[in-house]
Formats: structure tokens, C-alpha cells, sequence
């Protein structure tokens, strides 16, 4: 090949990667048009499975606490009673607030 071929090359390859470009440009705005609508409707539902297990852990966290202070409340100290139900008290309401928020995000 000599320079005229390889001129006449590159001035095709460029017209083809410009028109290439410019059919693409569409396509660009209408993914971000397509992420607008449906990114939002993915992220809800994991939103709300989050907060559902979330509430689940703290729940059975606080259930466990308050089964070991049932369990051995007559060998327990009054202050790891008064800590531990303490704990168990917040955390079992930290779960139930996540599940409420769970369903307030399910239903919104």
C-alpha cells in the first residue's frame, strides 16, 4: 500500500467512526431515560428486604438475650439483668421499627 491508499483508509475510517457516533447518540439518551424508570422500581423492593432482615437479626439477637436472662436469672447479678433487659428492650424495638419501615417503603 502506498500513502494515497492508506490516506484514502484513514478518511473512510473516520466517516465511519463519525456516523457510528451519531447513531449512538439516541440510543445514550434513551438508557438514561431507561435507568431513570427503572433503577427506582429495583432499588424499592432490595430497600425493603434490607429493613426486613435487619429486623429480623435484631429481633433474634433480643430474643436470644432474653431467653439466656430467663434462662439464668437466678444465677444473674441485678445490674447484668437490669443491662441485659435493657439491651433486649432496644433492640427488640430497633427491630420492630425496621420492620414497620419495611412495610411503609412496600407500600409508598
Amino acid at each position: 500500500m502506498d500513502n494515497d491508499q492508506l490516506r484514502a483508509a484513514g478518511r473512510v475510517a473516520g466517516k465511519m467512526a463519525r456516523n457510528a457516533g451519531k447513531e449512538w447518540v439516541p440510543a445514550v439518551r434513551n438508557s438514561g431515560k431507561f435507568v431513570k424508570h427503572v433503577v427506582p422500581a429495583a432499588v424499592k423492593p432490595l430497600h425493603t428486604l434490607w429493613h426486613e432482615v435487619l429486623g429480623f437479626i435484631f429481633l433474634a439477637i433480643a430474643g436470644l438475650v432474653a431467653f439466656n436472662m430467663w434462662k439464668d436469672a437466678a444465677t444473674l447479678s441485678p445490674i447484668k439483668v437490669i443491662v441485659m433487659g435493657i439491651f433486649a428492650v432496644v433492640t427488640a424495638g430497633y427491630g420492630i421499627s425496621s420492620i414497620l419501615k419495611a412495610r411503609r417503603i412496600s407500600r409508598s
